[in-house]
């Protein structure tokens, strides 16, 4: 098969592209030693199911649970349920438990697999009338349901609490009262508006300096039940002084898809941060790699492996960054895991087909393609619909 294809470009015309070699990453690899890697992994629809998308969810178990074998072969981490998988954008919590459940006891037949599940309130629909104690309630269904099937927790953020929140007491309270009750320590996940924009002012102000003083007061006074922060605010400067401020023991997991590779190395002051990531999902056996050659103390190779993918990365979640579920399951259908492009709620549409034709290129660029020739046959298929002959 021919690897050139014809791409459009953002100016409106059409140019030639050759793919190269395919991803020289391993499929499969040990356990990674030197950070705690999740990645938030996507969920796979059901293309063949008589329903409406854009109102109800319909999954292939069968790939889902596949590509959750398949990252934990990697040895990374899975991060369930969480906004990479539609939580908010097409996938209700109803859907989310029994993929919650189903995830569960799929780890117990991975060795080694680590896996997070999250919780937040995305059943309780924001209103005038809904209070903060239906909050607090609303967590406790959904943490009490992970720990029900013997999951550890991801606390999401919620829409209804940014809604409804007079200040940044109130988010002192809720969250106070949820880590009171967890029986493990948990992962604080602080999803910023660019990722969706009803949470604007979370923590109960617009100001990020004071936004993150209300975060760090929490962890400070909870210390002893969580286990990390996933910080995804896109800023590394603020990431970085953050994770300086945090108690022994509580980890910066780094949400930061923009600049990833170096928050993850350590730093000057020796520290570093681990990683809650969703382009983990799209780089997978890259992201294993480099992660394999940190243990083994080669940071030229980390480096080496990691700086293309940053710049597949930033496309993937460029503005609106809420979209960028698209990037990362288009990417799992040019690598053949899963056999087309359709998403819950209809997604596939959310980005033009000049963006998923440069995420071609930069993939390709970025050697995450594990073979060219069945990714050029599923872009062509993809470009032919969009009218590019």
């Amino acid at each position: 098969m021919t690897s050139t294809l014809t791409l459009p470009r953002p100016d409106g015309t059409l140019a030639p592209y050759t793919v190269g070699q395919r991803s020289p990453y391993p499929q499969s690899a040990g356990p990674i030693r030197s950070r705690v890697a999740y990645a938030a992994v996507h969920v796979v629809a059901n293309p063949l199911a008589d329903n409406d998308p854009w109102l109800d969810t319909a999954l292939d178990w069968d790939a889902t649970l596949a590509y959750r074998r398949y990252v934990w072969g990697l040895g990374l981490a899975v991060a369930e349920a969480m906004d990479t998988s539609q939580r908010g954008m097409g996938f209700a919590w109803d859907a989310a438990k029994e993929l919650i459940r189903r995830s569960v006891a799929e780890s117990r037949t991975a060795p080694g697999a680590v896996l997070a599940s999250g919780a937040g309130t995305d059943h309780l629909e924001p209103g005038p009338r809904v209070t903060l104690a239906d909050v607090e309630a609303a967590y406790e269904e959904q943490c009490g349901y992970i720990e029900s099937v013997g999951g550890r927790i991801i606390v999401m953020a919620s829409r209804a609490l940014a809604a409804c929140a007079k200040g940044p007491e109130d988010y002192a309270k809720v969250y106070g009262r949820i880590l009171s009750q967890v029986r493990e320590p948990v992962i604080i996940h602080w999803l910023g508006d660019m990722f969706d924009p009803q949470l604007r002012g979370y923590w109960g102000s617009t100001d990020l300096d004071r936004a993150t003083e209300t975060l760090l007061a929490i962890v400070h006074e909870h210390t002893s039940k969580i286990d990390g922060v996933k910080i995804s605010l896109l800023d590394q400067k603020r990431e970085l002084a953050m994770r300086r401020r945090f108690p022994t023991g509580v980890r910066m997991y780094t949400g930061d898809d923009f600049d990833y590779p170096t928050t993850i190395r350590t730093d000057r002051e020796g520290r570093s941060s681990d990683a809650l990531l969703g382009i983990f999902d799209a780089i997978a056996p890259a992201a294993s790699a480099a992660l394999h050659a940190m243990d083994a103390g080669d940071m030229d190779r980390y480096e080496k492996i990691l700086a293309p993918t940053l710049v597949l990365s930033r496309h993937v979640f460029k503005a609106p960054t809420r979209f960028y579920k698209t990037g990362v399951v288009f990417l799992a259908y040019l690598n053949g895991h899963q056999s087309h492009f359709r998403m819950v709620g209809g997604l596939e549409s959310a980005r033009s087909i000049v963006h998923l034709a440069e995420l071609f290129r930069l993939a390709d660029q970025a050697g995450v393609l594990r073979d060219p020739d069945l990714a050029v046959s599923r872009m062509r298929g993809v470009l032919a619909v969009a009218g590019v002959a």
